[in-house]
């Protein structure tokens, strides 16, 4: 496995794999892996001839209250399940090679009125960063197909429209959320969890579930469900954020007319904030 961590050896190394006719698949994260990640990595393998994960705390998507500072960094571990998994490069630049002028020059990539639903209406500017570093990285990876978990659902919806209006050539695929044998989806803000909140962290799936019943059940009555929803999680001892039902193919608010349905939460659990989702 290559380890890169400048652009010109990630563009070199690239520029020799593609002259080779092999397709590129590109795993992008944040570090401190889990079996999630690597169901990325195992899936870009299956799909594709070289696979590219990346290793990157991407300050632009923090905000200035959020935990950028204390992201957990393990690119020791990282590194090792990577080759584990038979990952064939991994790339793992400085802030400053991918923001050369400073965060505040940087040109931004904004997908109007979406970003500042649900997540991005708590965490203003999010989607903005994540879309740009997502962009750069397709940009400089060259890939033929990236990799996401569907977790982050309304991250990969984003993701989606941007590739689509921008008329990027890259193929995407998300893959099913990986979960923990409570049913809490698997995520690296789970280290911050202490062995209780992990148990009242399940919650948050056991809640998605329950409403998910009652939809499959024939009720329709939204706006009702998304109360019931909240109050779940707040007499558990959860912070909620939000719970809503959209329409998977829009990311609006679900009508009865609605055939395909996303469950999207967000919540605290202590200090920490989890989100999740369910489709239907």
């Amino acid at each position: 496995m290559q380890h890169l961590d400048t652009l010109a050896a990630l563009t070199s190394h690239i520029a020799s794999v593609k002259s080779s006719g092999r397709t590129v698949g590109l795993v992008p994260t944040m570090g401190n892996l889990h079996a999630g990640h690597l169901s990325l990595v195992a899936a870009a393998k299956a799909q594709c001839d070289f696979v590219l994960a990346t290793i990157f705390v991407n300050p632009m998507q923090f905000g200035p209250n959020e935990d950028f500072t204390r992201y957990p960094r393990t690119l020791a571990a990282d590194m090792t399940l990577l080759k584990q998994a038979g990952c064939s490069a991994v790339f793992t630049p400085a802030v400053d090679e991918l923001y050369p002028q400073g965060l505040d020059s940087q040109t931004r990539i904004s997908v109007p009125y979406l970003s500042t639903l649900y997540c991005g209406r708590s965490r203003p500017g999010h989607f903005d960063g994540v879309c740009t570093i997502v962009c750069k990285l397709f940009n400089m990876t060259m890939a033929d197909t990236a990799f996401f978990g569907l977790k982050d659902f309304q991250q990969f919806f984003l993701i989606r429209r941007m590739v689509a209006d921008l008329q990027l050539p890259i193929g995407l695929v998300g893959l099913p959320t990986v979960r923990e044998a409570s049913g809490l989806a698997m995520s690296s803000r789970n280290g911050y969890l202490s062995s209780e909140q992990r148990e009242q962290a399940s919650v948050i799936n056991v809640t998605l579930q329950y409403i998910a019943g009652l939809i499959h059940s024939g009720d329709r009555d939204y706006p009702r469900l998304e109360q019931q929803a909240l109050q779940h999680l707040l007499a558990a001892g959860l912070k909620p954020d939000y719970f809503h039902v959209v329409d998977a193919a829009t990311l609006m608010p679900a009508s009865k007319s609605n055939c395909d349905l996303v469950l999207l939460v967000a919540a605290n659990v202590g200090n920490t904030r989890l989100i999740d989702n369910l489709q239907l």
